[in-house]
């Protein structure tokens, strides 16, 4: 009888657990935390890569003998809108081996996770979830943030989905109107709205996978993002650090106190943290793998992968407790300056022959329509660089960053 891995909303990059557990004669089985696949997730949904889906319709008591049914070797969040999910599942199925049940609200939501941090005397920034102006307004107040920098955002969506930032003596009120009752990528209406105070500084994330409370470090990645508007979101690169780095331990040591106070037991972590002149401050910490290409990167990388250490878990019950790096690796971010008709999708196909080029990821062909990169989720797509040689590897980008330039989207729609 075949063995069974059971993914909930193995979206995108999530879907690569099923390649790799097939690898080892385990088929996987995919349950969306949705009656239907999500709308802002549909170019990353690959049903062909599952032996059988089931959708979520809110019965719990059914999905658990759906899933027991398979007599699962795991249960696994493929995204942020399995995890709580996930954690029933887990808890329900084998008491005792996932996350803390009782702090899954704290690996979801930002503003149970914020208050966990701060309970745990983690240094942290100060923040807010005000459902109403007048509460936000009340809260900068007495939190001495009138008139600063902020940032605001959605409490349960996920990449940097509806990130806004607010500079000093700039009028926060129009982006909370906005955010306020809008609904995010995960279909959730925006019912409470998260203020934060600005940390200036460089972000950084670093990807974890967990067994039995160890905390084992995969990778620390040191992002270049641009702001654009009120939008701060939006990637250039990424590059992986060395272990050696004295910034690497600094960052782990933050990283197993925030899991610890969020009650991270088991699986993956995706945290990013902001590296400010008082230190690291938390942004957020994700109970889930890193998307995007970040595992096909890891592995470029590192030799390893969140993927691969869940499939030696599971399978060979081993634990690594760190990384090493085998290549320079970046990622590389596209970008529309502009909304409208990608015309000329081929210039890109240039990259294939640089010397360092590893994977073109672009999801828009000639005649469809392209939005302007605003975030995560608005990227034209990414180019994955690796090479033995830095000096090549940034000769390399700028070559990236001129073949971007030549990419024509026609706001005009000809």
């Amino acid at each position: 009888m075949p063995r069974h891995v059971v993914l909930v909303d193995p979206y995108s990059e999530a879907a690569e657990y099923a390649n790799a557990f097939r690898a080892r004669g385990v088929e996987s089985v995919a349950v969306l935390s949705t009656p239907a696949p999500l709308k802002s997730y549909l170019h990353g949904w690959k049903p062909e890569a599952f032996a059988a889906t089931h959708f979520y319709d809110g019965d719990f008591a059914k999905l658990v003998e759906t899933v027991r049914s398979y007599d699962p070797v795991a249960v696994i969040p493929g995204n942020e809108h399995a995890v709580m999910l996930v954690d029933r599942l887990v808890e329900e199925l084998t008491p005792g081996t996932g996350n803390d049940p009782a702090l899954s609200a704290a690996r979801r939501d930002k503003w149970p996770m914020l208050q966990a941090v701060a309970r745990a005397g983690i240094p942290h920034l100060r923040t807010y979830a005000a459902t109403t102006e007048e509460a936000a307004r009340e809260w900068l107040r007495e939190s001495g943030l009138e008139g600063e920098a902020l940032v605001l955002k959605p409490r349960c969506s996920g990449g940097t989905d509806g990130v806004h930032k607010v500079e000093a003596g700039e009028d926060w009120r129009p982006p909370f109107r906005e955010l306020l009752g809008s609904v995010n990528m995960f279909d959730l209406t925006n019912d409470s709205i998260l203020i934060q105070e600005f940390a200036e500084g460089t972000e950084y994330v670093v990807d974890t996978y967990s067994v039995n409370g160890e905390l084992g470090l995969v990778a620390v990645v040191r992002y270049s993002k641009s702001v654009r508007g009120d939008r701060i979101g939006v990637y250039d690169a990424e590059d992986y650090l060395h272990p050696d780095d004295p910034l690497v331990a600094v960052l782990a040591r933050y990283t197993r106190q925030v899991a610890e106070a969020v009650g991270v037991r088991t699986g993956c972590t995706h945290t990013e943290i902001m590296q400010t002149d008082r230190g690291p401050r938390l942004i957020e910490i994700a109970a889930r793998l890193d998307g995007g290409c970040g595992q096909q990167a890891a592995r470029l990388a590192t030799g390893d992968s969140q993927i691969d250490r869940a499939v030696r878990h599971h399978l060979d019950d081993t634990f690594t407790p760190g990384y090493s790096i085998a290549n320079p690796t970046r990622v590389v971010w596209l970008s529309a300056p502009n909304g409208g008709t990608m015309h000329n999708a081929e210039v890109l196909d240039a990259v294939r022959e640089l010397a360092s080029f590893q994977k073109l990821g672009c999801r828009y062909p000639n005649g469809s329509r392209v939005p302007k990169t605003e975030d995560l989720f608005t990227t034209l797509g990414w180019v994955l660089l690796s090479t033995s040689d830095q000096h090549l590897l940034e000769q390399d980008t700028q070559q990236v960053r001129k073949i971007e330039a030549m990419v024509v989207v026609d706001p005009l729609d000809r």
